[in-house]
């Protein structure tokens, strides 16, 4: 699969069919579109790819939006690596192309840039400055500029919509396990570990803590979670909140991995998130929250 960082992209990849959206999560809904798209496409024998936006548009436009993705894009670039496609397309999106309008939009870079000859997008759709461009819009230039829009129909699971706005709230009521079904794999998060307090290590329990970023924040409380390092896959349990018992005040992850002990400071962990198992709650003292964090492990390591 070939990476475009930028709408300029090689001759031998233009003609072909593209996804345009956002793709957070790429979930089941996603999954849909994008596997009607590569049937056509192999039907007529051409490329099929994405075009997608970093930031998220909406994060661009908002600064105070923080904590909304479902993916970072190192995730996104891989998640529709595995759908199959043959070229994936990641336009910056920054001041000067957000000023785009909608009629350059498609004469610069849908037809003059890309030369797509089937566009797939959903229906509520919109594109260029001040979001003018709209379905109606790109389907009066079809003709004009050769190419064919797809709208895609949108996925239901019990008669609801299924969207990353959908998943986004699933998270934050710690439906895990909904959640994953949603995503036809596992949600993770993938960062780097930074220091702490070492509060974990002097209870007993070392922790890696990982920075949320800019990722949706899940359910405050204790997870039971798998964590990948490097190659290697190991059982975990995880904390998502503020650590109320000792009054903390930055949001953390912190994971403690089964069996392992060593330093992995600045190490990139993929924390992979399982099953919800209790609220965070604060406790009267340590020898409270170590009884419970023993009660923890032991439901942990029987839902991993």
């Amino acid at each position: 699969m070939k990476i475009f960082y930028n709408t300029s992209i090689k001759k031998n990849y233009q003609n072909s069919l593209i996804a345009i959206g956002n793709f957070d999560g790429v979930h089941s809904g996603h999954k849909k579109i994008l596997n009607n798209g590569i049937k056509k496409a192999r039907k007529i024998k051409r490329k099929f790819g994405v075009l997608t936006f970093e930031p998220l548009p909406v994060m661009f436009f908002n600064k105070k939006i923080k904590n909304h993705r479902l993916d970072d894009l190192r995730q996104k670039i891989i998640n529709l690596k595995n759908e199959n496609l043959d070229f994936i397309i990641i336009q910056k999106f920054n001041k000067k192309f957000s000023k785009i309008n909608y009629k350059n939009f498609i004469s610069k870079i849908l037809f003059k840039k890309l030369r797509c000859k089937y566009i797939y997008v959903s229906k509520n759709f919109k594109f260029g400055n001040k979001r003018e461009g709209n379905i109606k819009k790109l389907m009066q230039s079809q003709k004009k500029y050769l190419f064919k829009t797809v709208i895609t129909q949108p996925v239901k699971k019990n008669k609801k919509i299924i969207s990353s706005t959908m998943i986004r709230k699933l998270l934050k009521r710690g439906k895990i396990e909904k959640v994953n079904n949603l995503l036809k794999r596992e949600w993770s998060v993938y960062g780097k570990v930074i220091k702490g307090e070492r509060r974990g290590r002097k209870l007993g329990f070392p922790t890696c803590n990982i920075d949320l970023k800019n990722y949706t924040t899940p359910r405050f409380g204790v997870y039971a979670v798998k964590v990948k390092i490097d190659k290697v896959l190991k059982k975990g349990i995880a904390n998502v909140g503020y650590r109320p018992t000792f009054n903390g005040k930055k949001l953390l992850l912190e994971v403690n991995i089964f069996g392992i002990k060593k330093n992995l400071y600045n190490k990139n962990l993929n924390v992979i998130f399982n099953k919800f198992i209790r609220p965070e709650k604060k406790f009267k003292n340590i020898k409270q929250l170590k009884q419970q964090i023993k009660k923890d492990i032991k439901l942990a390591k029987s839902n991993v």
